[in-house]
């Protein structure tokens, strides 16, 4: 079954994106148990709900202890969190890769044209020595569609920086896509001056003895990879749609994402742009497990709509998960 229709899905307008939102919402209230169990034990039921701000944001800790889906297998996949030994890792359950595709790809092309015109070479260790990861399954796509000798690279660094010298003096365009450790860490280990290279980062430092800071981070690959500025993204396992940074990390969403700001104290008060807050997602090509995800990161939106990304909730900080255990 699918419930979401993509056609001109990406002219999305502002009272369209509201419709369609609401409409889903009712879907998934209807069809999704673990969903519907928790706006039962907020006291919402849709009949209550009429706009974006009414409806529940179930919190992303919800993925990792519950099957949160809205329509029952066979799934065409099941993408896992990164995380150590031991630890819960957030599952989502994909009923239909198509509309994963669909929304990397249109998103991807709407803010930075055909793959087709790039090579792109990503610089991915942690992500591809496990399995079952979103990112790898969207890169590797990108990869298929990108410029003839595109790839993954693990350790192969010397490849990698002959490769980028080479392609970048060609004036071939040209996507250096990386978490953001693996570009730190060659980055310190070459100098370049690239004129027709796009550096992208996905976050990522964990395990680092100093994590630094987003200003940090960009300064030195900056200056050492010789670039204007970095571009980032981000996305997480739970949803299955993207937002992108051209510079300065301030971060647009394709036209079926929205970001609401939430009060850090009062999870059910939204702010305006320019204060900071909880993110929560709105994304439509969630179709078949929950489109209404309450983040732990912290970030505001700013006077052209752009968001801007400042850090992550403590573990102490994270308000209303004494209902992750539901019976």
């Amino acid at each position: 079954m699918n419930f979401f229709v993509w056609k001109n899905f990406t002219q999305i307008d502002e009272v369209g994106f509201e419709k369609k939102a609401l409409k889903l919402y009712g879907f998934q209230y209807a069809h999704n148990k673990i969903y519907r169990r928790f706006n039962e034990l907020l006291g919402v039921h849709p009949n209550k709900v009429r706009r974006l701000e009414d409806i529940p944001f179930l919190p992303v800790e919800f993925f990792k202890y519950h099957r949160v889906v809205s329509i029952e297998g066979p799934y065409d996949a099941v993408f896992e969190s990164s995380g150590t030994t031991g630890m819960h890792r957030s599952k989502h359950y994909v009923k239909d890769l198509s509309i994963y595709e669909q929304s990397f790809l249109k998103g991807f092309e709407l803010f930075y044209g055909p793959v087709s015109d790039y090579l792109i070479l990503a610089l991915l260790p942690s992500y591809l020595e496990r399995k079952n990861s979103s990112l790898i399954y969207m890169m590797k796509h990108l990869i298929d569609r990108a410029q003839p000798g595109s790839g993954f690279f693990l350790h192969h660094t010397d490849e990698l920086y002959k490769k980028l010298i080479q392609a970048d003096k060609s004036g071939q365009k040209v996507l250096l896509f990386g978490v953001s450790f693996a570009l730190w860490d060659f980055a310190l280990q070459y100098e370049f001056d690239l004129k027709n290279t796009i550096v992208m980062e996905t976050g990522g430092m964990k395990g680092r003895k100093r994590e630094p800071v987003r200003e940090e981070l960009h300064a030195l690959l900056t200056t050492r990879f010789g670039v204007p500025v970095i571009h980032s993204e981000y996305g997480m396992t739970e949803i299955l749609s993207q937002a992108y940074s051209q510079g300065e990390g301030k971060f647009k969403m394709p036209p079926w994402m929205r970001i609401l700001i939430r009060e850090t104290e009062d999870p059910f008060r939204y702010l305006p742009p320019g204060k900071s807050g909880g993110i929560n997602i709105i994304d439509l090509a969630n179709v078949h497990s929950c489109a209404f995800v309450a983040t732990q990161d912290l970030g505001k939106i700013l006077p052209d709509d752009s968001l801007e990304i400042s850090g992550r909730f403590d573990d102490s900080d994270i308000r209303g998960c004494n209902l992750l255990i539901m019976d």
